[in-house]
């Protein structure tokens, strides 16, 4: 189950194509029958596929589960940062995909974190993706925090909607700047060309902030801080990208051509810093450059 939380920008939006935004891997014709089955909820009642949202809305999504799918627990090694028995910080190491999907159903976040908490993972987002709160790209390397408990797992969604998480990440991008500090403010949803990937866009997007402070002058790069005011899907690639500085390595949003021999974006989620929703207490966790991205660095002539 899915929960989503309507914000200014989506007032007036259809709830299939709001949701055919927010869940990326469901087409739009399934989310009509889903709404038609009454799958798909808003403040905890059935509507119809012409249902216009409203501010606040309480979106929440059932997809059933292919019944031919067995995710498994796997023993696969976890940077565990922090645990108890409402959640888990982890160091996500670049190139894991955080939940299984279609060609991805081993090797996950998921599979080990199955192995290391057993049952104590919240249901909310089902089988396919138990205490999964939010996610980073697979070849996105950094801090991520799962859910054991559905209290957490609400407490924290509530923070992610409501854009009062702290995220900070480390990125290296072509060309060097004038400035040293800016503040990207624009609207990001599907790219109209191709579905698979996400563009900045005039109308029809969702609101999206990112905020960045030039660290280094690498030559012909830099390597930049950049804290997220918002949350959007790649949001820091197509933001970067649209302002004449793509990721470094990011063939999707970049040059086509893969240079020093990477395996994707050089982005790290260094900083997470929330409300830990049971206890009520703030905690904040950093996390080191992974070595690649050390590496690489010292190659473009900066320092550490």
């Amino acid at each position: 189950m899915d929960i989503f939380r309507a914000e200014t920008e989506d007032i007036g939006k259809r709830i299939d194509v709001y949701l055919s935004d927010m869940l990326e891997e469901v087409s739009r014709s399934s989310l009509q029958k889903l709404i038609e089955k009454g799958e798909i909820l808003i403040n905890g009642n059935t509507v119809g596929k012409n249902y216009k949202l409203r501010d606040k809305d309480e979106i929440t999504v059932n997809i059933p589960e292919p019944e031919s799918i067995d995710i498994k627990p796997e023993n696969i090694p976890l940077d565990i940062l922090y645990e108890d028995n409402d959640l888990i910080v982890i160091n996500k190491p670049q190139d894991m995909v955080v939940h299984p999907a279609p060609g991805h159903y081993s090797g996950t976040l998921v599979n080990a974190l199955m192995y290391h908490c057993g049952d104590n993972l919240s249901g909310i987002n089902g089988v396919l993706r138990p205490g999964i709160v939010h996610r980073i790209d697979k070849d996105t390397s950094g801090v991520l925090v799962a859910a054991k408990s559905e209290a957490a797992h609400r407490g924290l969604t509530s923070q992610l909607s409501e854009h009062s998480m702290k995220r900070i990440y480390n990125a290296i991008v072509y060309n060097s700047f004038k400035e040293d500090n800016g503040t990207v403010d624009k609207m990001i949803g599907r790219n109209p060309n191709d579905r698979k990937k996400m563009a900045v866009v005039r109308q029809g997007g969702r609101n999206a902030v990112t905020h960045y402070h030039v660290l280094q002058r690498l030559g012909k790069f830099a390597l930049l801080e950049l804290r997220l005011e918002t949350g959007r899907t790649h949001q820091i690639r197509v933001h970067m990208a649209s302002i004449g500085h793509p990721l470094l390595g990011d063939t999707v949003y970049g040059p086509a051509k893969q240079p020093y021999n990477l395996k994707g974006q050089v982005l790290h989620a260094k900083v997470l810093g929330f409300i830990h929703p049971v206890t009520g207490g703030y905690m904040e966790f950093e996390t080191e450059l992974p070595d690649y991205f050390k590496a690489l660095i010292i190659k473009l002539g900066g320092s550490l």
